[in-house]
């Protein structure tokens, strides 16, 4: 848990929320703030497997997964492959439309590239979302409702990398579908008193509404299913994944994006989904654990 990424606060609320279910559940279990004395410390706890909480960064694009494939420690979660799949929002949205799962109509803008080349700007009507491509927790996010807006949004995002998304927003709701161990948990539908799902609507208690179930028909809950299901499998996800979707006025799901290592914090997603489906806490994370062996 914890690292160096825009999301090391979130990453240790996670943890600690995780270690103490470990430790009530009577596991064996050490917290460990991930820094460049990584295998030392992995080495001197004698770490049997590692339950994995490192959110952004390296903890979710499949760097710490093929350090611990390296040193033969099993993980919780998903691959080397997987991870920096999912982690990557232009490759991830190139898997998905080559296997027909829905995305928003999107462009790229690489800030290198735009030194010898001119920014294309997207063909459909604005507003826009303006993210990093390689980012989680709306780290760098922006809703532009006006070219006027645009520049502020772009230098904000690039200051967390060099790819930039420029996404059609789609109006409508935003749900979320929890998959555990290849199989659908659940949905919930959030409604922010924010602009939007941001990364201050995510971890201020409070600020989000939280519908469990979604209250969205039967048969566009099914399709948001599917489409979750779907953009999980194709990335090669294991164990849990939380798939965020935008769903339009005529019932279209649209897949944003595959989180990897969802939070655990006490405003997170996957452990309401889980709730609703009869796991309390300490259970999903032991599920979750349980995976790692399956696994093998």
């Amino acid at each position: 848990m914890g690292g160096i990424s825009a999301e090391r606060e979130v990453s240790l609320r996670s943890g600690a929320a995780i270690y103490n279910a470990l430790k009530g559940l009577s596991y064996n279990v050490v917290s460990i703030d991930v820094g460049p004395d990584i295998c030392s410390l992995l080495d001197r706890e004698k770490i049997e497997a590692a339950f994995l909480a490192l959110h952004g960064g390296y903890g979710e694009n499949g760097s710490i997964q093929g350090m611990l494939d390296v040193l033969g420690i099993p993980y919780t979660g998903s691959g080397v492959l997987a991870s920096a799949l999912a982690m990557d929002k232009e490759a991830s949205k190139k898997i998905f439309i080559f296997h027909e799962i829905p995305v928003p109509p999107f462009v790229v803008f690489d800030k290198e590239l735009s030194k010898v080349l001119p920014l294309q700007l997207p063909s459909y009507d604005l507003p826009w979302v303006i993210k990093p491509a390689t980012e989680g927790s709306s780290v760098g996010v922006n809703i532009v409702r006006d070219k006027d807006g645009l520049k502020k949004a772009l230098d904000q995002a690039h200051s967390y990398g060099s790819r930039i998304i420029l996404e059609r927003f789609i109006a409508g709701k935003e749900v979320h579908i929890g998959v555990l161990n290849g199989k659908v948990l659940g949905g919930v539908e959030v409604r922010p008193s924010l602009e939007f799902y941001n990364y201050e609507a995510k971890y201020t208690p409070g600020l989000t509404e939280y519908i469990l179930p979604p209250e969205i028909e039967a048969r566009v809950y099914e399709k948001a299913v599917t489409a979750a299901l779907s953009a999980h499998e194709v990335l090669g996800c294991r164990g849990a994944t939380r798939v965020d979707l935008r769903i339009d006025s005529e019932g279209n799901p649209y897949v944003l994006e595959v989180n990897t290592i969802p939070g655990m914090t006490e405003t997170s997603l996957l452990p309401k989904i889980a709730k609703l489906a009869g796991y309390d806490f300490p259970r999903l994370i032991e599920e979750i654990l349980k995976g790692v062996f399956d696994e093998g």
